[in-house]
């Protein structure tokens, strides 16, 4: 039997992260199963082979480990059945969005600490073994084995690069969109709108085979200059409009994009919301026939030509916000 695994997810949106972790799990484990969800978590079984190269993926995780049960805050007996690997430990209680406010987190640690410590010795500074409590619709219990290291992704912003415009999708985001497609290590991925290289960095480093397009030419040369800074390579690139990439690619097996809407993009002058109908009608044209496509629209779009597999809402600020659709081909 494969161990379960509990995913600790950020807060970016409401459905986002728990369908980015599902997704990662089925794109990296050829056998899963999944146990459950809720607020501000996933639970998943699966070789544990597999967990490095999820938590190498993940962007809206906070950390992924070993899942100890769930118990309610009025009867932790049940935890005496758990044990814990050799070595220390620490228990470090989070509660998520403010739920269970009745709840008393520090009476818990001391209570959940009681049991633990009959088998393990307790050590707050350097712990052998992290126990995190998330504390949502339940308490839940699992063993850190992988914390998602935020920091690399900070170090690909767009102000890091050496060729940069203002406009330009956070990393976690543009990692977030390849996820939700379900990309898989070694898929082909296009960017037609690859402006300063956001999408297809964060592809390449997934592993996957990045290509970039732009209408706009210095947008290209600026992309691949981002790509060998971060030593990086694009499996190719070229200077075309949205209209014509059918006529240069072929058989994609995802394109994740993030198209010009706003009065700082620059569009040659073209009505972005004219950009983005086009842009619908063209890039079914490039995909493999189970291809998928990732494309962030100011608002809700629908299309003729593929059909819609979800959409997820990000809130940016004041009236504007941002729609991260997955679309794939009719059957």
């Amino acid at each position: 039997m494969d161990p379960v695994f509990f995913f600790e997810l950020s807060g970016e949106s409401k459905d986002m992260p728990a369908a980015e972790a599902i997704k990662c799990v089925e794109a990296e484990c050829s056998r899963h199963k999944m146990i459950g969800s809720g607020p501000g978590y996933v639970i998943a079984s699966f070789p544990e082979e597999n967990l490095d190269g999820i938590a190498d993926r993940i962007a809206l995780t906070h950390s992924m480990g070993r899942y100890l049960g769930t118990y309610d805050p009025d009867d932790v007996n049940a935890l005496s059945k758990i044990q814990l690997p050799k070595g220390t430990f620490a228990i470090k209680a989070k509660r998520f969005e403010g739920l269970m406010k009745d709840a008393d987190s520090q009476k818990l640690i001391r209570d959940i600490g009681s049991i633990l410590s009959k088998n393990n010795d307790v050590n707050l500074r350097e712990p052998d073994v992290v126990v995190r409590m998330q504390m949502c619709d339940k308490v839940h219990l699992f063993i850190e084995e992988k914390a998602i290291d935020r920091h690399i992704m900070e170090t690909r912003k767009v102000g890091e690069r050496p060729f940069f415009s203002p406009i330009s999708l956070h990393p976690k985001y543009a990692r977030a969109l390849i996820n939700l497609t379900g990309a898989k290590r070694g898929d082909t991925v296009l960017d037609p709108f690859c402006g300063t290289g956001g999408i297809v960095i964060e592809a390449a480093e997934m592993g996957m085979k990045a290509i970039a397009s732009d209408f706009d030419e210095e947008m290209v040369l600026g992309c691949r200059e981002n790509m060998d800074f971060y030593d990086l390579g694009l499996y190719d690139y070229e200077v075309i409009d949205i209209n014509d990439i059918s006529d240069r690619f072929s058989e994609v097996d995802v394109v994740v994009t993030d198209p010009p809407y706003g009065r700082s993009t620059k569009t040659g002058g073209e009505d972005p919301h004219a950009i983005h109908m086009t842009a619908m009608s063209s890039i079914p044209k490039v995909l493999t026939k189970n291809g998928k496509a990732g494309i962030i629209f100011p608002y809700k779009m629908s299309s003729a030509a593929m059909a819609l597999d979800s959409v997820f809402e990000q809130h940016v600020h004041g009236s504007l916000s941002r729609y991260y659709h997955v679309f794939g081909n009719f059957d």
